[in-house]
């Protein structure tokens, strides 16, 4: 039963018209509460005030049409397509006689009366009078079979449409819209609902299974109206009225039913004051969060090192080149930490080849010479081989391991005691570094690599295992300043922003499938004089489901048939951990000429003498990871060139992904225009890298008010207007908040 006093924490299951299923579907969008359902905004709006009769719209034009269902089925194209047709006219000059059963088409229960076959090439459109060529429109759904199935459309239905017009490209004359957005309207509103479909600005919300934007309006409406008065304000009153916001209540209502008046085009930008409100509070909720963490670091007691003569003979002793400016700038910014008394927490940012490794190590030296140990940390067992040979060959006077899985039990346990007893002094590891039998005798620093692949959470658990070490978090991924603010907000932030002097801009060429035997010729020249190439590919082993070039067989017919006077090597995620240190050992000492390979050498692998890449089917990679494969050539002084060779019928995006990559080598320029094309959940990979759900708030759109929102909420932690709002807020923060967006902790 619904219940009697509903509240913004009462459960959505009992409101009216939800129950145990429908909950059940909220609950998989993180909709548990009424609070949680008013943050389920629109993700656009349509202006029903001004529905375009059919007569008046015109091709190229967007427009919403009410329309009446006359006819619909599935048809057949020679080229073996199902397209479901459907064509209507205008709700308003529907005639009486429509509802009777159309002479051709479906029936009123959606089926295709006898003797219309799916290999029709379309149904025929009805010959009503009404559905003269003016006053109808054709809707198509490609490969839509499903709304046959589900009898989703039947005559006489009135839907609303919205898409863009075009002309009916074969010739009939009329208008058509492909794949529309459409809602199917109930035949009569309730007699005491207020209408919420024509008439008006209406929201449009994203389907949750069979719950459709129109359900829920409907429950949105009803829910306002029920927790009307109810809703409290959380933003300090300081911070409002600083910043001219809205209250939270009027807010929420105007954001989900927008005034009749409002800028139809400020809307669709989010950025009438309601939806600004809303985005702002999501914004600087995490930012206060996020700055209360630094607050906390900034006076929490941790390891003040001193900078030890003893250092300083190591570094120099270990330096492979002559750093550069951007590397003594950050490295400065890192021992200012380390020798403060307080923990240091600092994100190390570089583009590919930049020197951010050799950069941690001397902090590490720093560490160990004060008397403590040094735990770095790899996402991937190849990576922490790579940093761990890396690490062997400077020759450091300390013991330093590998603990990775892969180790013989009796190693690792081993191993394990000694890390205990404090006799290694720098240990490099995976995951395995996390587990609980893993206990170090004095850690004073964790350093950990490309941190964005780990859970969020797992930089915490590194960190109880030593007394409050210092954290240098290193990425090779540039993350833009959006991202940064929001998934490493609780870290200092220190960027290399130079490139060793001897390093030559990579150029990039793309080439289609059937010109890659002029990229392979390209590939023999440059093998002749002396240089090493990489050949990537997007699997290790041929696909069923995937017409795409596998590193495996390739490998054999590349060695056997396209460079059999040249020494051809395979690198895999699959071979054991033996055989990889045994291929890339080979490689960099050059008696492996090509090395064919999957994206296992992303990251870490450094062959300076590796001057070309060829990757397959580039179309099939994304725009961080080609731009990480492309940072493995161009580390020493010879002109290094990506031959990227793509497949036709490439997707938009795929198109963007390939003429940014030919265009340029920036990362930081690499990276914002992969958050657009792909989403801030997306950027990495993974979910899983700690990035707040926001609900109505967007991080490629929305960049200046999170700026803003973060510059307030930082003035607002260290400069409150008033001990008691501060209080307020930060138990809000602490205990509501959370709960909210399913974080207990962010950073």
């Amino acid at each position: 039963m619904p219940i009697a006093g509903v509240s913004l924490n009462s459960e959505v299951q009992y409101l009216k018209g939800v129950g145990p299923v429908r909950a059940a579907l909220l609950s998989s969008r993180g909709i548990h509460t009424v609070e949680d359902l008013l943050y389920y905004t629109p993700f656009r709006y349509e202006d029903r005030t001004r529905v375009t009769p059919i007569r008046d719209v015109m091709p190229g034009q967007y427009a919403t049409i009410l329309g009446r269902v006359l006819t619909c089925g599935l048809m057949r194209t020679r080229g073996g397509m199902y397209i479901f047709d459907l064509s209507a006219v205008d709700a308003s000059e529907v005639a009486a006689g429509l509802s009777r059963q159309p002479e051709s088409g479906v029936s009123p229960t959606g089926s295709p009366p006898p003797g219309n076959t799916a290999s029709q090439i379309a149904p025929p459109v009805g010959r009503s009078p009404l559905s003269r060529r003016g006053n109808m429109i054709r809707c198509k759904w490609f490969n839509a079979a499903y709304l046959q199935k589900n009898h989703i459309f039947r005559a006489g239905q009135r839907v609303f449409f919205y898409g863009k017009v075009e002309h009916d490209q074969y010739g009939t004359g009329n208008l058509q819209i492909i794949q529309p957005q459409y809602e199917i309207l109930p035949e009569a509103e309730e007699a005491d609902e207020t209408p919420l479909e024509v008439g008006r600005v209406v929201p449009i919300y994203e389907s949750i299974g069979a719950l459709t934007p129109r359900v829920l309006r409907r429950l949105t409406w009803n829910t306002l109206a029920l927790v009307e008065g109810q809703i409290a304000e959380y933003l300090p009153e300081s911070v409002r009225h600083k910043n001219k916001l809205l209250d939270r209540g009027p807010a929420i209502r105007l954001t989900h039913f927008p005034a009749e008046t409002t800028d139809l085009e400020v809307l669709a930008r989010f950025r009438t004051p309601p939806q600004v409100r809303m985005i702002f509070e999501e914004f600087f909720n995490v930012g206060a969060r996020l700055a209360l963490k630094r607050r906390h670091q900034k006076t929490a007691v941790g390891i003040q090192f001193r900078v030890m003569p003893s250092a300083r003979e190591v570094i120099k002793r270990i330096l492979p080149f002559h750093p550069t400016a951007a590397q003594k700038r950050v490295l400065r910014e890192i021992v200012d930490d380390m020798c403060s008394p307080h923990p240091m927490n600092r994100l190390l940012q570089g583009d590919v080849g930049s020197g951010k490794t050799i950069v941690a190590i001397q902090a590490a030296i720093l560490a160990i010479e004060n008397g403590f140990q040094v735990a770095l940390m790899a996402p991937t067992e190849i990576l922490a081989t790579q940093h761990f040979l890396y690490v062997r060959q400077l020759g450091l006077p300390y013991e330093v391991d590998l603990l990775v899985s892969a180790r013989k039990a009796s190693e690792k346990e081993d191993l394990k005691r000694r890390i205990s007893a404090g006799d290694v002094r720098l240990v490099v590891g995976t995951h395995a570094l996390l587990e609980e039998d893993v206990e170090f005798a004095r850690l004073g620093l964790a350093v950990m690599d490309e941190q964005h692949r780990f859970g969020v959470m797992q930089r915490y658990s590194l960190i109880r295992k030593g007394v409050t070490p210092d954290v240098l978090v290193m990425s090779a991924t540039p993350i833009p300043r959006t991202l940064a603010l929001t998934l490493y907000g609780d870290l200092d932030v220190s960027v290399i922003d130079q490139l060793p002097p001897h390093r030559t801009p990579i150029v990039t060429s793309l080439f289609a499938e059937r010109d890659r035997e002029r990229a392979f010729e390209f590939m023999r020249d440059k093998l002749r004089a002396g240089e090493q190439a990489y050949v990537i590919y997007p699997l290790v082993e041929e696909s069923e489901k995937l017409d795409v070039r596998a590193a495996v067989r390739e490998y054999e017919h590349l060695k056997a048939n396209v460079f059999p006077q040249f020494t051809v090597g395979l690198l895999h995620g699959r071979l054991p951990s033996e055989d990889k240190e045994d291929v890339m050992r080979r490689f960099k000492a050059g008696e492996v000429q090509i090395l064919v390979a999957t994206t296992v050498v992303e990251v870490g692998v450094d062959v300076p003498n590796a001057t070309v890449m060829l990757v397959e089917h580039a179309e099939r990679f994304g725009l961080a990871q080609l731009h990480q494969l492309r940072g493995r050539i161009g580390r020493g002084r010879g002109k290094s060139t990506c031959l990227l060779v793509a497949a036709g019928g490439r997707s938009e995006v795929a198109e963007e992904r390939l003429r940014t990559m030919t265009e340029t080598t920036d990362g930081f320029k690499i990276a914002e225009i992969d958050l657009k094309l792909r989403g801030p959940g997306d950027f990495f990979g993974t979910r899983q890298a700690g990035i707040p759900t926001f609900r109505i708030a967007n991080l490629v759109r929305d960049q200046e008010i999170l700026e803003w929102a973060k510059r307030e909420a930082d003035d607002f932690i260290e400069h409150p207007a008033s001990p008691h709002e501060w209080e307020s807020f930060v138990h809000y923060l602490r205990h509501e908040w959370p709960r909210r967006y399913g974080l207990a902790r962010v950073g």
